[in-house]
């Protein structure tokens, strides 16, 4: 399989062209939208996150990837991530494998521990099970990956004897784990023999070579099955640097500061974006051939069978995002390949 391409979402509230915050509803039609070009323009994959606050749209994903799967042709479909350790693995697989009938096969997860918690109250759950939670379900859901009657039990969930979950897919369910830089997920992930997809938001790509070495490294102690890894970074294309820096630094400023605040975070700053555009930073921003050169880097550093860029962060306009996605899927993308092809 060659290199894979992908954009994800986690469907930030934007801004129209007054400057005022567009709804959540208005959001989320954008989205599709956005989806459809990326699917004219050949991208591989889309992917849309689940967040329950105030600054994102989406907290269904698979409602939203159903009505992409309507009205697009090629692109897989997943999320970025599903949070499963608040949510139940017999519904996740039930959603995505209805997902994947409706896309004609085109559906894959992408599960994770959950680096925003509100989830967890919201549906009842204790934090202080955090750990618990996601090992547990994991291990069910992997489980329900092999389509055949599960018998489980564990401390998480009622019991399941001999259960049956429907529907079935044709080809079976893509699933991978986010990971964000944790040596023990990363063996969880190897141990399940499940993809890894690595979320590099900071420093430099180089920083996680040692999680994919260790990624295969215990495939190979488990026996269980190796897959290509992916990595899920942050940025903005335009046809100037500068032009798309100045149309991303807003967003970005404004997002980080947010959590940050809850995280006890340092402001963020012009000079902090800079360095994070740059060749050592983990904002893939600027002109075409820049986060193109830039891509095609880190895809060699790590080994990756995918790159997702995370085209969506604060308040990007919505005309800004959709040439983003033309530049990456016309300009970026071929370029990547035909760098990649010179260094084989």
């Amino acid at each position: 399989m060659g290199i894979e391409f992908g954009l994800d979402t986690f469907g930030d509230i934007t801004r129209d062209a007054d400057g005022e915050l567009l709804t959540g509803a208005q959001t989320i039609r954008n989205i599709v939208a956005q989806a459809e070009l990326a699917d004219t323009v050949g991208v591989d994959f889309f992917g849309v996150g689940e967040h329950h606050r105030t600054e994102f749209a989406v907290s269904a994903p698979e409602m939203v990837l159903a009505a992409i799967a309507a009205r697009t042709e090629h692109i897989r479909l997943g999320t970025a991530v599903t949070v499963l350790s608040s949510d139940d693995p017999v519904r996740v697989f039930e959603r995505f494998s209805t997902l994947d009938a409706l896309s004609n096969g085109r559906a894959e997860v992408v599960l994770g521990r959950g680096s925003f918690i509100e989830s967890f109250p919201l549906f009842g759950y204790d934090l202080r099970d955090y750990d618990a939670l996601f090992e547990q379900k994991l291990e069910l859901f992997v489980e329900l990956l092999k389509e055949e009657p599960v018998t489980w039990s564990g401390t998480m969930r009622a019991p399941l004897e001999n259960a049956n979950v429907f529907p079935k897919t044709e080809k079976g369910l893509r699933t991978w784990v986010g990971v964000g830089g944790s040596p023990e997920s990363v063996v969880r992930v190897a141990r399940h023999g499940l993809g890894l997809m690595l979320a590099i938001i900071g420093g430099p790509a180089v920083r996680f070579k040692p999680f994919v070495d260790l990624y295969h490294r215990s495939v190979a102690s488990f026996g269980t099955t190796s897959h290509p890894v992916s990595v899920h970074s942050p940025g903005h294309i335009a046809e100037t640097d500068a032009e798309a820096w100045d149309a991303a630094y807003s967003g970005f400023e404004a997002m980080n500061n947010t959590i940050g605040r809850e995280r006890g975070w340092p402001a963020y700053s012009r000079a902090r974006f800079q360095n994070d555009v740059g060749p050592e930073g983990a904002i893939y921003a600027g002109s075409p051939d820049r986060v193109a050169a830039k891509i095609a880097d880190t895809i060699t550093t790590l080994g990756l069978g995918r790159f997702d860029l995370k085209y969506a962060t604060g308040t990007l306009s919505h005309d800004a995002m959709m040439r983003s996605i033309e530049l990456y899927g016309t300009e970026v993308i071929p370029r990547v390949r035909k760098i990649l092809a010179e260094r084989d």
